[in-house]
């Protein structure tokens, strides 16, 4: 076979939060609860089947998944002390197969973003309540990366 599936991995950072302390008991803004809402509908209609969907234990993140109305695992993980290594392994990165939603923070998604796009170490911005979707696959023998797409919440 020419191409096989590989890794879908989504990555989508919490909506907007309002300030406030501790960081992980912070809640959505009702902008942040409207942004959720808008993405999770997207995402019911985009995103594989078999979405595995793995959140931070943070407050905001929890929030953020909750309309999209999948089960869904808390990991620290893949929580607000995370590294991009972190999240990649909770994810399986690059080995498992199916598709991985990871609901985080920045600046860490912004870094994953980063490693999958070829510059480790570098700092993307990750808006708040956007979607990055990317995809792993052997094609031809070669393995390959893609970016199959970059949602800003204020698109959907």
């Amino acid at each position: 076979m020419s191409e096989e599936r590989g890794l879908d991995l989504l990555l989508w950072r919490h909506a907007e939060a309002v300030d406030g302390f501790p960081d992980a008991a912070r809640t959505l803004s009702p902008r942040g609860e409207r942004q959720a809402e808008r993405m999770a509908a997207w995402l019911d209609q985009h995103a594989p089947k078999d979405l595995r969907v793995v959140v931070s234990p943070a407050t905001r993140t929890r929030q953020t998944v909750a309309p999209l109305q999948r089960e869904h695992e808390i990991s620290a993980q893949v929580g607000t002390d995370a590294s991009a290594e972190d999240v990649l392994s909770a994810a399986g990165w690059p080995d498992a197969n199916g598709a991985v939603l990871i609901v985080g923070h920045q600046p860490t998604l912004g870094q994953v973003a980063a490693t999958l796009l070829g510059q480790p170490g570098a700092d993307i911005s990750f808006k708040k309540g956007a979607l990055w979707w990317f995809r792993v696959r052997e094609r031809f023998g070669v393995r390959e990366t893609v970016l199959r797409a970059v949602i800003p919440a204020e698109l959907v």
